[in-house]
């Protein structure tokens, strides 16, 4: 794109800066339509293809609906480009409303884990997230403890924690550690307190 004095008029450069934009726009719209986002259906967790842009989409016209009005179309929408079983249709529109609700700022339960230990680490994917990540799962592995680890890239989604640094520890929605690296030894205190806990 040439500036004004380029040979191009101002007309032709603000056409070719709205096209621009508007390709911009669509390409964010694609990536969030094919993006999976993890949510947790009766304990388990499933990947959800575009699932943020279908609540999106949705904000504006349901949010004074019923949660069942918005699970059946949050059902009918993602239908197309997930496998949802008939037989666990409830339980996924259950999962998705809960999404949609969190989404709008609403207040939810938090789905049960069924026992398990829930560690999240919060990170871009540096060189200290990668090694805390290691360091939990082998911790975890070492314990023979039932869990489940996540690593949340996103700086939007690790902005809900409320974290100001990273990396970062979270075990059962409680942040345990934020911008060090802590010992194993640690680690296993942490996940072992939580476990009492459960």
């Amino acid at each position: 794109m040439k500036p004004f004095g380029g040979g191009q008029g101002k007309k032709d450069w603000l056409f070719e800066t709205e096209f621009n934009d508007e390709r911009k726009r669509r390409k964010i719209e694609n990536m969030s339509e094919n993006e999976v986002t993890q949510i947790r259906v009766k304990g388990n967790l499933v990947g959800i293809v575009g699932l943020k842009s279908v609540i999106a989409a949705m904000a504006p016209d349901f949010s004074r609906n019923s949660d069942e009005a918005i699970g059946a179309e949050m059902i009918k929408r993602l239908g197309g480009k997930n496998y949802i079983p008939a037989s666990a249709k409830p339980l996924y529109a259950r999962a998705l409303v809960r999404e949609f609700r969190m989404f709008l700022g609403q207040p939810v339960e938090e789905e049960e884990t069924g026992g398990v230990l829930r560690v999240i680490i919060l990170g871009p994917g540096c060189a200290n997230c990668s090694s805390l990540e290691n360091d939990v799962r082998n911790v975890l592995s070492e314990m023979n403890a039932p869990g489940e680890m996540v690593h949340v890239t996103d700086p939007r989604e690790i902005a809900k924690y409320g974290v100001m640094g990273v990396p970062a520890l979270v075990i059962n929605q409680k942040v345990a550690s934020v911008g060090t690296m802590p010992e194993k030894k640690k680690i296993r205190q942490w996940l072992e307190e939580a476990l009492k806990q459960m």
